[in-house]
């Protein structure tokens, strides 16, 4: 498995090694590497794009973190020298905390990153993809990239992907300054991108989604609900202190455009600053009540597809449950205030 690249430059007929580095000549990875990336990242691979940088994760802050054209997330650890063993582990920690990272983590880091919503940069970006069955952050792929990688991570890195089939490439740059002063910087892949590519396991390209209700016990329902309210989800906060008392003060339908309505007057974190933002908010609550796992969410709040065939609104808590859900929500706030 090669681990370097060499340049010769053509001087008077002659050949003439080139042997520079990025430390050499001054340049560091964050102010110089991280902004070369940041301006073709197909350099990593051409089916690659940018959601966020420096995203922090649970074992400290990532240096890119990237989404494929199927969806998988992009791991992308970078050195601006050798690539150390240490850096596979590094990497594999990272993995393992962005693996449970919900639609609603991974929207603020790209909206901070990019300025759009996850869904308007993924239809910017690829063309051609169903996103009805677009399952993102189903897997995640690992990228080394620095100047040159040690022999024993080479050797890792060939046996993960051979024997286990782990979606995992290095990238080997090559950065030259050549007499005239002119910067140059090559790249060659450890792993080819067919055989990476080929080592993701094959998506069953669909949404467990569902419009059916559940249809668990009173006591069954309350628990699951309470449990959801309590999570630390965005999108259970915004439910929690923002829609549903706004459908609570209503006994017939609260519209989408109501909703933001309401969104707006909050603001900050939970409401959002603009239509736009308030109506992502309202997508990823959407979301949340179409996972078919979810089904005890849509067993209390009904809605309606009376504009788009793809987007709920008219929005309402059955009637026999408006009673659990005032109690629900004192109770939490009680709690909360104890």
């Amino acid at each position: 498995m090669p681990t370097e690249i060499k340049t010769w430059e053509i001087q008077d007929g002659s050949l003439k090694e080139i042997n520079t580095s990025l430390v050499e000549y001054g340049k560091k990875e964050k102010d110089d590497l991280e902004e070369w990336i940041k301006t073709e990242p197909s350099i990593l691979g051409s089916d690659i794009v940018l959601i966020g940088e420096q995203v922090m994760t649970a074992s400290g802050p990532l240096d890119f973190l990237g989404i494929d054209n199927k969806g998988n997330l992009v791991i992308v650890e970078l050195k601006r020298d050798r690539l150390p063993r240490e850096a596979l582990a590094q990497a594999i920690d990272y993995a393992s905390d962005i693996a449970s990272w919900e639609i609603e983590r991974l929207n603020a880091v790209c909206l901070e990153y990019t300025g759009q919503s996850i869904d308007d940069f993924i239809s910017d970006n690829f063309e051609d993809i169903e996103k009805e069955s677009f399952v993102i952050n189903d897997t995640q792929r690992l990228l080394l990239v620095g100047f040159s990688i040690d022999t024993s991570l080479s050797r890792m890195i060939e046996w993960l992907s051979d024997k286990y089939d782990v979606p995992i490439n290095v990238i080997v740059l090559n950065y030259v300054v050549t007499s005239s002063g002119n910067e140059l910087l090559s790249r060659m892949a450890i792993i080819s991108e067919e055989i990476e590519i080929s080592k993701i396991k094959k998506k069953k390209y669909k949404v467990e989604m569902s419009d059916e209700p559940g249809s668990y016990s009173d006591e069954e329902l309350r628990e699951k609900f309470v449990s959801y309210l309590k999570n630390n989800l965005w999108s259970s906060k915004r439910m929690r202190y923002i829609m549903l008392p706004k459908l609570m003060k209503k006994k017939d339908i609260v519209t989408r455009e109501e909703l933001k309505s309401v969104f707006l007057k909050v603001g900050g974190d939970l409401g959002g600053v603009d239509t736009k933002q308030t109506g992502i908010f309202i997508s990823l609550i959407s979301n949340q009540l179409g996972q078919k796992k979810k089904d005890y969410l849509r067993q209390i709040i009904r809605y309606e597809y009376p504009n788009y065939p793809w987007e709920k609104d008219n929005f309402m808590i059955e009637g026999k449950y408006r009673n659990m859900v005032e109690e629900v929500l004192k109770e939490l706030e009680e709690n909360e205030n104890l």
